[in-house]
């Protein structure tokens, strides 16, 4: 595999680091309410050193997003975010022509001149036409033109193509992307890049070794209590260490959608609203379907584990 000399892209050699350790990346994070672990710190404080992309992988509802919005509030950056779908071509993910005013433009040549077209008018047209006035910038694109500094999201890449996934390669390499009618656009300054990945189907070993790798599972319990207390205002400690003890046990039932973090979250906040200070059976039962997203799932849960919740 051939290395990349980043500061020969034209990214400025002695621009200042954005974060002095991994120790600052979890310290920083923890300011903003995301509790990272020493994984996360390390991976993130080496993709800015290192300057390369994190591909971030994990089950749906861990995190993996939040880490991105995260790491653009600390560092004052701007979030942009490429939201991945089955379909996603290069006119919505890269940049397309505005063809319409395109259009109008050519008509509105032609009605002002009656001589016939030659073959330097057309390509004098040919030029302005396809100008900067007539690009329409995308995610990717404008992740690479931006002046100010930027965190590029790249969500749930393993939803599109491998076609697709292919047009990321030159960008996350390079942080370049080729235009035929204008030339390459080279970023000026290097973007923080990170891309998420519910693991619904493999990724391509070309896209892999671009990046480094992050994966970001359930919590331990200790973390999972932590982060509910953090994200949850007004709860108790006995109720977030109930929450979180609660749901590892619904980890380990055979569903058919592990609750995620995320739904943690939104689970204690019920139970805060609803002023409970600790869980029953009767609070539990009747707010389960926060927790879980199917029928099958809350029923079962009620048979295996709820019986033990006093």
């Amino acid at each position: 595999m051939t290395s990349v000399d980043y500061n020969s892209l034209g990214f400025d050699e002695d621009a200042t680091p954005r974060f002095d350790s991994p120790a600052s990346v979890r310290d920083r994070l923890g300011e903003v309410q995301y509790l990272s672990n020493d994984a996360i710190s390390s991976v993130v404080y080496l993709a800015d050193r290192l300057r390369k992309p994190i591909l971030v992988e994990g089950p749906a509802g861990t995190g993996k997003t939040q880490l991105a919005k995260s790491v653009a509030e600390i560092t004052g950056a701007r979030l942009i975010r490429l939201q991945c779908y089955e379909g996603l071509d290069e006119g919505k993910a890269l940049y397309e022509w505005n063809y319409r005013k395109q259009l109008l433009r050519i008509q509105a040549g032609q009605s002002g001149d009656a001589a016939p077209v030659t073959a330097e008018s057309w390509h004098n047209l040919e030029e302005d036409i396809f100008s900067e006035e007539f690009l329409l910038t995308r995610p990717l694109l404008e992740a690479i033109r931006a002046e100010d500094p930027v965190v590029l999201l790249i969500d749930e890449i393993d939803r599109v193509e491998l076609e697709t996934e292919a047009l990321l390669l030159e960008i996350l390499s390079e942080f370049q992307v080729s235009i035929p009618e204008l030339g390459t656009v080279k970023a000026t300054q290097f973007p923080l890049v990170f891309l998420t990945s519910n693991n619904t189907r493999e990724l391509s070993e070309a896209l892999k070794r671009r990046c480094l790798f992050l994966h970001i599972g359930y919590p331990e319990l200790d973390r999972e209590q932590a982060i509910i207390q953090a994200r949850v205002p007004g709860i108790t400690t006995e109720l977030a260490e109930q929450v979180a003890r609660l749901v590892g046990a619904l980890r380990t039932i055979e569903l058919k959608k592990a609750p995620s973090v995320s739904e943690t979250i939104d689970w204690a906040r019920t139970l805060v609203l609803l002023g409970r200070e600790s869980i029953d059976a009767e609070s539990a039962k009747e707010t389960l379907h926060i927790l879980l997203k199917y029928q099958t799932d809350i029923e079962r849960a009620n048979r295996e584990l709820l019986s033990v919740v006093k």
